[in-house]
């Protein structure tokens, strides 16, 4: 497994960064070094320590280069160029979203200076953004001192300097031509898909968990709703991540089978299932999560295109090393971190779990395979949810089988419908969704309700390591096990 011993020496990096500063230079002169005496030294184990040693200090040097530039000022109102990311959310009195922080003006020269950075953006209701749009505002930029520790250490390691508030005074000019290129594409996408899905007229609900679910678009999602899915431990589902592009990947594959008759069909087969693959992660919105999920993919389509043996945890590493090496605060994302700990769950037991109860009938082996995917994923998050929300979420673990399989009826529906929105798909995808999405919500209520489903219990950080380390023990021990070979005696 290759690039899982490339990633962890390079994740190792990122971590030590965050503790110790060393220069940009200092970095490059260790990494030219042990670079060097990894390519020349003959011995294989000395050069495969200088080895990890490179990739250490170059996730050193790539978080080193990646902080945040130049601070921007706090203390007083100033004039910043914004650009939100997302459609503002409206919650009580107020709209709530997240823009990019472009450039301040300095008050003293009245020249405008280059920034980075993210900020929680709050308008009030008089001001309906878009997203994609820029503008520029008068207001001041407030950090999160006052906030508790984790929040305010989360929304760092997430890229955010502050929140501010813009009202139609504060407002001074905005420009709202479409951006150009991937995002323009990506912001068309997204809102044909929502809008395609609002024609179906669904129940608020059904509408809201369909348009979650399949476009990426949460703000239909009532408080109620989300605290539900939040207790009841299936939160997960509301943001279209590796579970929604899965289902997509598979029913893409299965329809463009008929390729393979064609004359170079293989080939082409899969790089119109990439393609794919791809335009619905735009039409969701491209947002990190996606992202993931559709590398992810797009290297399992790859592995499965080349007819060779694969590991499927080498390209977990391998897209893990990806997304780290181009934005290395990732690490330190609670969705990242979520994503890629139940996909190896999913992969170190909930596979070879599924396989151990395989029968005949092929119906039921999807179910079992279903019901090991929900379980290893569920038991896996389950310690890192606690240590950061406080909750353990016991009715998540068994609930997380059956709104898996509704989800995929869910999914399915939807995105057959947005690609082939004609008169005729929309009555029988319109009940399935309400059939699906209602069970679904209605599930999730249920076991949000329940008198014991979530255990409120803040697990110390040692505890969740303690977790993790034996869980990575007891699988290299069964993997082991798995590899060793009985030779019958000889008569």
């Amino acid at each position: 497994m290759p690039m899982l011993r490339t990633l962890l020496p390079f994740a190792a990096g990122i971590v030590l960064a965050e503790r110790f500063a060393l220069s940009s230079w200092a970095l490059c002169v260790g990494l030219l070094g042990c670079g060097t005496a990894a390519a020349l030294l003959l011995r294989r184990a000395v050069s495969e320590v200088y080895l990890a040693a490179a990739l250490l200090l170059t996730g050193w040097l790539a978080a080193e280069l990646h902080r945040t530039p130049a601070t921007v000022p706090r203390t007083e109102p100033t004039e910043y160029a914004l650009q939100p990311e997302e459609q503002p959310m409206r919650r009580g009195d107020r709209f709530v979203g997240t823009a990019r922080l472009r450039a301040w003006r300095d008050p003293g020269a009245g020249e405008w200076r280059p920034s980075a950075g993210k900020i929680i953006l709050y308008t009030d209701t008089a001001v309906r953004l878009q997203a994609g749009e820029r503008l520029v505002c008068r207001t001041r930029l407030r950090g999160f001192s006052g906030a508790a520790p984790g929040y305010r250490n989360l929304m760092t390691r997430r890229g955010y300097v502050g929140s501010a508030w813009v009202s139609g005074r504060s407002l001074l000019a905005r420009d709202t031509t479409p951006a150009s290129g991937i995002g323009r594409l990506a912001a068309r996408l997204h809102a044909g898909a929502v809008e395609r899905i609002e024609r179906l007229g669904l129940s608020p609900d059904t509408r809201a968990l369909c348009l979650a679910m399949a476009a990426g678009e949460k703000r239909a999602l009532t408080p109620e709703l989300r605290e539900a899915y939040a207790r009841s431990g299936t939160s997960h589902l509301l943001a279209v991540s590796g579970l929604h592009v899965g289902i997509v990947f598979l029913v893409v594959n299965l329809l463009l089978q008929w390729l393979n008759l064609l004359p170079g069909g293989h080939r082409w087969r899969n790089i119109a299932a990439v393609a794919l693959i791809w335009l619905y992660a735009a039409t969701a919105g491209l947002s990190p999560s996606v992202v993931r999920a559709a590398l992810m993919f797009t290297a399992l389509q790859f592995a499965l295109a080349s007819g060779r043996s694969y590991l499927s945890v080498n390209i977990l590493a391998g897209t893990a090393f990806v997304m780290l090496l181009t934005d290395p605060d990732q690490l330190f994302d609670l969705s990242f971190q979520l994503s890629f700990t139940a996909v190896a769950a999913i992969i170190a037991w909930g596979v070879p779990l599924g396989r151990s109860v395989r029968t005949r009938f092929r119906p039921l082996n999807a179910l079992t395979g279903l019901l090991a995917a929900g379980l290893t994923a569920g038991a896996a998050t389950a310690p890192l949810i606690a240590h950061t929300f406080g909750t353990v979420p016991l009715a998540g673990l068994l609930l997380n089988p059956a709104v898996i399989l509704l989800a995929y009826a869910v999914v399915l529906a939807a995105v057959c419908w947005m690609a082939v929105p004609v008169g005729f798909v929309a009555p029988p995808a319109g009940f399935l969704l309400e059939t699906a999405a209602g069970a679904q919500n209605a599930l999730v209520r249920w076991a949000a309700a329940l008198p014991g489903g979530a255990v409120e219990w803040q697990a110390p950080k040692a505890a969740m390591w303690v977790a993790y380390l034996l869980f990575i023990a007891v699988t290299l021990m069964l993997w082991s096990a798995e590899r060793e070979k009985t030779v019958p005696l000889s008569r």
